[in-house]
């Protein structure tokens, strides 16, 4: 056997090697594969999801594994007290929620010698939801205020001519997200309204709205913005979304804004918060896959089509004149 010929064989061989090597790593079945022994786009993985996003992350969920068929990614959707506990408890190892974790959650995960990768994945907008029937649909700040923490306890307050009768507040759940957003963005630490008890899912809010002319909820933009989604088309034919504005005195009702996704990105909506996927992986396993798939051009493009505003990429805002 020549020299050539010897190397030619000896190239060969390892080429074959190689490749079986990476079909190999390709292939890998997840079934197989121990607690640590997950990649970016392989393995098995649980996530915990703050329930106001249930909507956009099951379509992020269903289009990350079609597209790697060796990642299977299992979300449980809590309140968000529950989700962040989780990710300190090392329960997850990556969570979804409409905030950053605090400075005390974060010397949790220190004493762990872990440090979180926070990465920003959308701007959410907070739907005011009412009964169709109620003519109250223009809403100021200051009034939500009022509202929220019981200082307007019956529609007549709000608008002298209501028969609607008390306020009943309704929200998703205890310990949310919503709730939170509401004592800390709204009510500003005063307390909340006696009048106010949560229906433990949104779904179930969206129904108590839609069935009690009284009743007042706010729900994530995600259960009412996708109109290609046939539960939001179901769920808009029986609430009615009141329009909101920040200013003290509104002139007009072009001072009255709706969470759409321009309003968003322009931020003309006041009732607005940011979104993050949180990972405490000290490795490129699948929860930092999942995470780079949802900040990526597939992941963002999957929010656009939600209806909230996308972290990364462009919104195409159309401005009409008005007649």
């Amino acid at each position: 056997m020549n020299r050539l010929s010897f190397f030619s064989r000896l190239f060969s061989v390892g080429a074959t090697l190689c490749g079986l090597l990476l079909m190999t790593a390709c292939n890998r079945n997840p079934d197989n594969a121990g607690p640590d022994d997950d990649t970016s786009t392989t393995g098995r993985i649980n996530i915990s999801v703050d329930e106001t996003f249930a909507p956009i992350l099951k379509s992020h969920i269903d289009t990350f594994q079609q597209l790697y068929v060796y990642a299977h990614v299992t979300a449980a959707y809590k309140p968000e007290d529950y989700v962040a506990q989780d990710i300190l408890t090392d329960k997850v190892r990556a969570v979804v929620l409409a905030r950053q974790l605090n400075d005390n959650e974060k010397s949790v995960l220190e004493k762990q010698k872990l440090i979180p990768r926070t990465t920003h994945i959308a701007t959410d907008g907070l739907a005011i939801i009412l009964h169709p029937s109620n003519p109250d649909s223009l809403l100021t700040m200051a009034q939500l205020s009022a509202i929220f923490s019981g200082q307007q306890a019956d529609w007549k307050q709000v608008s002298g001519k209501s028969k609607l009768g008390p306020i009943d507040v309704v929200f998703d759940a205890n310990r949310s997200s919503t709730t939170r957003y509401v004592q800390d963005s709204i009510t500003r630490g005063a307390p909340l309204s006696k009048r106010v008890f949560a229906a433990k899912s949104n779904p179930a809010l969206l129904d108590y709205v839609a069935t009690h002319p009284n009743a007042i909820g706010i729900v994530g933009a995600n259960w009412i913005s996708d109109r290609d989604d046939a539960a939001v088309q179901r769920f808009l034919k029986r609430v009615r979304i009141a329009s909101i504005s920040s200013e003290a005195n509104p002139k007009s009702v072009d001072d009255y804004y709706q969470p759409f996704q321009a309003y968003l990105a322009l931020k003309k909506y006041p009732l607005r918060r940011e979104v993050y996927i949180i990972s405490r992986e000290g490795r490129a396993g699948l929860g930092t896959g999942f995470a780079s798939f949802i900040a990526g051009t597939k992941g963002q493009l999957i929010v656009l089509k939600s209806g909230l505003m996308p972290a990364t990429g462009q919104t195409r805002i159309v401005n009409t004149s008005k007649k």
